[in-house]
C-alpha cells in the first residue's frame, strides 16, 4: 500500500510539472514574408519585399500593438521608405492581404480601378491617423497603399515558425516603447535588415550582414535561406512553408526574388560594369555563383487562400493540404 501511494504521489507530481510548463509556453505562429518584387520598381530592384507575420500580436493602430483577442487572426508589421515618417507599421493579417475586413470579402479577381476603390475604402476606414501628407504610392512612388491588397501585386511566400508567449509579449513591449522614427536605408537599413532584427529577437545571432555574399546587403531570399539553415537545426521551430497566390486582374504576374549579385546579372547591368572594370565582373559572377544562390524548396509550398488560412498556418497543420482547399 505505502508503495501504491508513492506512486500516485509521483504521478501527481510530473503531471502538476507538466501542466506548470504547458501553461509557461503556449505555442504560436509567426511567419516571415518573403513578398516577388512587381512593377516598374521590382524590374530596376528585383529582390522583392520582407515582413514578418503574427499571430497572437494584433494591431490596435498602425504604429501599437497589443495581444490578439480570441477570434483575431494576428496582424503584419513591416518596414518601409518612412511612410509617415514610422520605421515600421502594422496591418492585421487579411487587409494586408486583400484589402478587406474578413475572407469572406476577398474578390477571385479585381481589376486596377476595383482595386483603387478597395484600397481607399479600407484607408478611409482605418488609416486616416496617418495623416492627410501620407501619399497613396505606386509602382514609382511607395506610399500607405504598401499596407494594404498586397496579395493583388505579388505572390508571397510565408516561411512560418512557432514562437512562445513571453516572447510575443516581450516584442509587443519593445516595439511600443521604442521611438518609431523611420531608419529607412535601400543599402543597410531596408525592409529585409528590419525583418532580420525581430527574427533575431527569437533566434539570437542568427541574421546579420556580411561582406559576401551582396557586398553587404541584405535581400529578402538572403533572410528566407538563413531561416531554413537554422530550422534545419532546430526542428522544434516546426517551420513550414506556404505561398499565398497573386490575385488576378490587377497586374502582371509578380517575378521571382533575386540576391544582388543575380539580379545583377540577370538584367545586364554586369555588361556596362565590366566596360568599366572587367575585375567588377568577375567579382559579381564569383560572389553570385559562390554564395548569392540562395536554393530556397518553394516548389512544395502548401497553397494558402483566404479560407483556409487560419486553419492551414496553425503549428497543428502538418500534413499538406491539396491546393485550394
Amino acid at each position: 500500500m505505502r508503495l501504491l501511494r508513492s506512486q500516485r504521489v509521483i504521478k501527481f507530481v510530473v503531471a502538476v510539472l507538466l501542466s506548470l510548463s504547458t501553461c509557461h509556453r503556449s505555442d504560436a505562429q509567426a511567419a516571415m514574408l518573403m513578398e516577388e518584387p512587381f512593377g516598374f520598381f521590382g524590374f530596376l530592384n528585383p529582390t522583392g519585399h520582407d515582413a514578418i507575420y503574427f499571430a497572437r500580436i494584433c494591431a490596435e493602430t498602425p504604429v501599437k500593438l497589443r495581444r490578439c483577442v480570441p477570434g483575431e487572426l494576428g496582424a503584419v508589421i513591416t518596414r518601409y521608405q518612412g511612410i509617415a515618417h514610422y520605421d515600421w507599421l502594422a496591418t492585421p493579417l487579411i487587409p494586408y492581404l486583400y484589402s478587406v475586413d474578413t475572407a469572406a470579402e476577398v474578390p477571385d479577381r479585381i481589376g486596377h480601378d476595383g482595386l483603387i476603390r478597395l484600397r481607399d475604402k479600407y484607408h478611409d476606414a482605418h488609416l486616416q491617423m496617418l495623416g492627410t501628407q501620407v501619399p497613396r504610392g505606386g509602382d514609382r512612388k511607395r506610399g500607405w497603399s504598401q499596407l494594404v491588397g498586397a496579395a493583388y501585386d505579388r505572390r508571397i511566400y510565408a516561411f512560418r515558425f512557432v514562437t512562445a508567449e513571453q516572447q510575443d509579449d516581450a516584442l509587443i513591449a519593445r516595439l511600443n516603447s521604442s521611438a518609431n522614427r523611420s531608419h529607412f536605408n535601400l543599402l543597410f537599413g531596408n525592409c529585409a535588415d528590419w525583418t532580420g532584427n525581430i527574427l533575431n529577437f527569437y533566434f539570437p545571432g542568427t541574421f546579420h550582414r556580411s561582406i559576401l555574399p551582396d557586398g553587404g546587403i541584405t535581400t529578402p531570399r538572403q533572410v528566407s535561406y538563413k531561416l531554413m539553415s537554422y530550422a534545419r537545426h532546430h526542428p522544434e521551430i516546426q517551420l513550414a512553408i506556404f505561398k499565398i497566390n497573386q490575385v488576378p486582374g490587377n497586374r502582371r504576374h509578380s517575378r521571382r526574388n533575386q540576391s544582388i549579385s543575380v539580379s545583377l546579372i540577370t538584367s545586364g547591368y554586369v555588361v556596362p560594369l565590366a566596360f568599366i572594370s572587367p575585375y567588377i565582373a568577375v567579382g559579381i559572377a564569383v560572389d553570385c555563383l559562390g554564395w548569392g544562390l540562395y536554393p530556397l524548396d518553394l516548389k512544395n509550398a502548401r497553397l494558402l487562400t483566404p479560407k483556409n488560412m487560419a486553419e492551414s498556418m496553425s503549428p497543428a497543420a502538418t500534413q499538406p493540404a491539396p491546393d485550394g482547399r
